[in-house]
């Protein structure tokens, strides 16, 4: 028959048991462990940019976007429709003040002009003629004035010898009022002429100036022509570079069509646009900061277009100095517009994440190798910090660097 186990080797067998399933319990749960920290996702603390939160002030600003362009750019524009016959300069020479560009085909405004001229002296010998004409007519008319004013003093001397006669009874009293008629006659007709003198004056005189009006507006027609006609003697304006000519000999040329432009290529300015929701807030004379690459440059905004053009609002920013080395046309650059102060808030350093006032989800320090995702209100900013409105306090650390390819992660490690 069986012999009975001790109860002693049967305790001794469970002890075992138990101390078999706790070892693979504890091989598991550690496998799991190391699977859950092997899978978890992390990242390199080189590979973050920290910035600490702080209490400070700020100097608001908007941002927008600019390109650097020349201080003056002059566009010349044919003043006539003409063709090219020759091109003296090309693209990128630098000319000075005066210097000859292209030279156009003058010969039928030239032609004109000539005709213009001729026509000129025809008028000015025609205003001329009817200046001697009004003069002798009115000298005319003078004359007779002065015969009619003889003939009246006559008259009126035999009005008194036939007055005296009657008195005496040597003449008639019919005679007297025969002399009378006679002498107020004449006095009326004196009279009519005096008027008529002064009437023609006036009609002579406005004859005459009609005619110098027309010889006017002739000679400003041909200070018209022979100004258009010197502007088509391409040349530049003043010492600056040639960005644009040109070139195509013998091509026909349309009135105001683009023959060349010149840029000052020492000076510059930067066109900037913000989106018009931000307009109100950029005026002229509010102190500007230009980004160039990691540099940064001061101005002033000069200029502000009154409209909105799809959605935007361009501006001038005037440099402080605009012949600073860096600048090129065509830079694309950032451009901060400064609009107040605020102190004594909680701040952190501006970057890629920031896009405006509103809410984010940023990174922040927990620990001393964990992130974790937290909800952050953010308001204003400047090219330097951005304004914390909520969600976090002073001394965190929150990660300011591109973290994009973590945006479903709530929780990062820090290796």
């Amino acid at each position: 028959m069986d012999r009975e186990i001790p109860k002693s080797e049967i305790q001794k067998r469970k002890r075992r048991q138990f101390l078999r399933i706790g070892i693979i319990a504890v091989v598991i749960v550690a496998a799991f462990a190391f699977l859950f920290v092997s899978l978890r996702k992390g990242v390199k603390r080189s590979d973050i940019v920290l910035s600490k939160v702080e209490r400070g002030s700020i100097e608001t600003s908007v941002s927008a976007s600019g390109k650097v362009v020349p201080a003056f750019e002059e566009i010349i524009n044919s003043p006539i429709a003409t063709r090219i016959v020759e091109v003296y300069c090309m693209s990128g020479d630098s000319v000075m003040e005066g210097t000859p560009l292209l030279r156009l085909d003058l010969q039928s405004a030239e032609t004109e002009l000539n005709k213009l001229s001729d026509e000129m002296q025809m008028k000015r010998l025609d205003m001329e003629q009817t200046r001697l004409n009004i003069s002798t007519y009115l000298h005319n008319l003078e004359m007779q004035i002065k015969v009619k004013e003889l003939s009246v003093n006559r008259l009126a001397a035999e009005v008194q010898n036939e007055r005296r006669l009657d008195s005496l009874g040597s003449g008639t009293g019919d005679k007297v009022r025969e002399a009378e008629l006679a002498y107020n006659t004449g006095r009326l007709e004196l009279q009519q002429l005096r008027q008529q003198l002064v009437n023609e004056r006036q009609v002579k005189d406005a004859e005459y100036k009609s005619k110098q009006l027309e010889v006017s507006i002739f000679e400003k027609n041909m200070g018209e022509m022979n100004r258009t006609l010197e502007d088509a003697r391409i040349k530049s304006p003043r010492a600056a570079t040639l960005t644009y000519i040109n070139k195509e000999i013998g091509s026909q040329i349309a009135q105001g069509q683009k023959l060349a432009v010149v840029s000052d290529l020492s000076h510059f300015s930067v066109d900037a646009e913000i989106a018009d929701s931000y307009g109100e807030r950029v005026s002229v004379g509010a102190p500007a900061n230009i980004r160039i690459g990691k540099e940064m440059l001061t101005g002033t905004v000069s200029n502000v277009t009154p409209l909105s053009t799809n959605g935007v609002i361009s501006f001038t920013v005037k440099l402080e100095r605009d012949d600073y080395p860096r600048l090129r046309s065509g830079l694309k650059t950032d451009v901060y517009v400064m609009c107040d102060i605020k102190d004594d808030i909680l701040r952190i350093r501006n970057g890629s994440y920031y896009m405006g006032p509103g809410m984010y989800e940023l990174f922040v320090v927990d620990g001393d190798d964990e992130l974790v995702k937290r909800k952050v209100r953010l308001g204003d900013s400047n090219y330097e910090y951005v304004e914390v409105v909520e969600g976090l306090k002073e001394g965190d650390s929150v990660v300011t660097s591109d973290m994009n390819d973590y945006k479903t992660s709530q929780h990062l490690s820090i290796r």
